[in-house]
C-alpha cells in the first residue's frame, strides 16, 4: 500500500456501526473487486472495493469478509478470508498478506485462507436465518460487467434457496455517508496533497503550456506525497471550460484564456475533489473577474447553507435562487425569463446546468440517500459554475466541506480561491 498504516480502530468502528443495523441471526458477506482485463494479457490496476476497505482496510484481490454478529461461537462473528501466499505468487506478483498482516491492518482476529471459505460459509449459513448480500446500488451506476458480488449472489441463492436474503447496500450507505474523526483525518490528507498540487500549478501555468503538461505536474506532486488521482483530471483551457467532463487534456493554453482545473488527490482511498479556474496569463479580464466573483459568492452561500437537517434538493434549490440573482446582475437573464420559469427547470440552468454538489468519501460521488437530511459528519462538495460558450469561457469553483452541528467546515479553506490572491501568486 502506498499510504501510511491506518489505525485499525477505524475499521473496527465501522464494522460495529454496520452490524448494529443488521437484523438478528443474519450473516453478511463482502467481496473484493475483480481484477479487470484490458487487452491481450493486460489488466487494469487493482481498485479496492470501497465497502470491503471501509470495514477491513484490506486492498488485496480475492479477499472476502464475513460478519455474523450473532454467531454461537465468538470467533465466527468476524472472519476475513485471504488468498494464500505462495512462492509462485511471491515471484510473479510480490508480497501477499500473511494472516498476521491482515490482523494488524483490520483488527480482525480470525483470518483464514480463501480455500477454507466454502466449508465455513456453509456451516454458518446453516446457523443463520438471513443473509445480507452486497452489490453496487449507486443511483448513477451503469453496471454492464458481471462483478464478483453478482456471481456470489447467484451462487448463494442456488446453494441456499430457502434463506431470507437482504440488501446490504442501504445499510452501508447509511453508515458510510457520516464520516468519523479518523476518516476525516484521511480526507484532510487528501485535501492537503491536492492543495500542494494546485499551488505548484499557479507557478507553472502560462501561455504556451499544454493541458497535459499541467496534468503531469499534478501527477508528480500527488505521487510524491503518497497520493494518486482521485479521478481522471479535467484540465480544460479556453472553450473547453464549458465542457463539463472534458478529459482530452491535449490543447495548448493561450494568452487571455482561462484554465479550469477539476482535480483531486486520493489518499488511502479517501478522495478530495477540487475545482479552480485560473487565468492563463496571470490576470483575469474585467469580464472574467466579474463572472468569477459571481460564482464565488454562490459557492460561499452554498457552503453556509449546508446545515444539519437540510435536504439535498432544498439545498440545491437555494443555490439555484442565488445563482439566478447573480445571472440577473450579469445581464445573462432577464426578469421576464425568471418570472415565467418552470420551478422544476429554473432559468439559471441555461448557464448552471449541473447540481450544486454531492457526497464525498471513499468514492468521489460517494454513496448516501439524497432523501435523508444532512447529518453531522456528512462530507459534501460545493461546486457552482457559470458556462458561457458564446463568450469562450466558463468558470466553476469547488470546495469540500463537513456538515457539523456548529455549521459547515470548509476543508479547503486554505487553498487559494480569491481572484486577487490567485493573480498575486501567479505573478509573484
Amino acid at each position: 500500500m502506498r499510504h501510511k498504516p491506518i489505525n485499525s480502530k477505524l475499521f473496527a468502528q465501522n464494522r460495529q456501526r454496520l452490524t448494529e443495523l443488521m437484523t438478528p441471526k443474519a450473516v453478511a458477506v463482502l467481496n473484493a473487486n475483480d481484477l479487470l482485463p484490458t487487452n491481450a494479457d493486460g489488466t487494469l490496476p487493482m481498485q479496492p472495493n470501497a465497502d470491503l476497505f471501509f470495514l477491513s482496510g484490506i486492498e488485496q484481490e480475492e479477499s472476502v469478509l464475513l460478519l455474523f454478529p450473532d454467531a454461537a461461537e465468538a470467533k465466527h462473528r468476524e472472519i476475513l478470508f485471504l488468498r494464500q501466499p505462495s512462492e509462485h505468487l511471491k515471484i510473479w506478483e510480490g508480497h501477499k498478506h500473511t494472516k498476521a498482516d491482515a490482523r494488524k491492518i483490520s483488527g480482525i482476529k480470525n483470518v483464514q485462507w480463501l480455500s477454507e471459505f466454502p466449508m465455513m460459509f456453509r456451516a454458518l449459513m446453516c446457523e443463520a436465518e438471513a443473509a445480507y448480500l452486497n452489490t453496487n446500488e449507486h443511483k448513477r451506476a451503469v453496471v454492464e460487467v458481471e462483478t464478483r458480488d453478482a456471481r456470489f449472489i447467484r451462487d448463494c441463492k442456488r446453494d441456499f434457496p430457502l434463506h431470507n436474503y437482504r440488501r446490504l447496500a442501504p445499510l452501508l450507505h447509511q453508515v458510510r455517508v457520516v464520516k468519523t474523526d479518523l476518516e476525516l483525518e484521511l480526507l484532510r490528507e487528501a485535501v492537503d496533497i491536492t492543495a500542494r498540487g494546485f499551488r505548484r500549478l499557479l507557478r507553472v501555468v502560462k501561455p504556451g503550456v499544454t493541458e497535459y503538461e499541467v496534468e503531469a505536474e499534478l501527477a508528480r506532486e500527488f505521487i510524491r506525497h503518497r497520493g494518486r488521482f482521485a479521478y481522471t483530471p479535467i484540465v480544460a483551457s479556453g472553450k473547453n471550460n464549458c465542457v463539463l467532463h472534458y478529459l482530452q487534456n491535449d490543447q495548448t493554453c493561450r494568452k487571455g484564456q482561462l484554465l479550469l482545473l477539476d482535480v483531486g488527490s486520493s489518499y488511502a482511498n479517501y478522495n478530495a475533489d477540487m475545482t479552480r479556474t485560473i487565468p492563463v496569463s496571470g490576470r483575469f479580464s474585467r469580464r472574467q473577474k466579474k463572472v468569477y466573483n459571481a460564482v464565488l459568492r454562490v459557492l460561499r452561500k452554498g457552503i453556509a447553507g449546508a446545515t444539519v437537517g437540510k435536504l439535498h434538493r432544498d439545498w440545491t434549490r437555494e443555490a439555484q435562487a442565488h445563482m439566478t440573482e447573480e445571472l440577473l446582475k450579469l445581464g445573462l437573464l432577464k426578469p421576464s425569463q425568471v418570472k415565467k420559469q418552470d420551478p422544476d427547470k429554473p432559468a439559471c440552468r441555461k448557464y448552471f446546468m449541473h447540481g450544486l454538489g454531492h457526497p464525498l468519501g471513499l468514492d468521489v460521488h460517494d454513496v448516501g440517500d439524497a432523501n435523508v437530511p444532512f447529518a453531522p459528519g456528512t462530507v459534501l462538495t460545493v461546486e457552482p459554475g457559470i458556462y458561457l460558450p458564446d463568450e469562450g469561457f466558463g468558470i466553476r469553483l469547488e470546495d469540500d466541506i463537513v456538515v457539523t452541528e456548529d455549521g459547515p467546515i470548509n476543508l479547503m479553506a486554505k487553498i487559494p480561491i480569491e481572484a486577487d490572491e490567485i493573480e498575486s501568486i501567479m505573478n509573484r
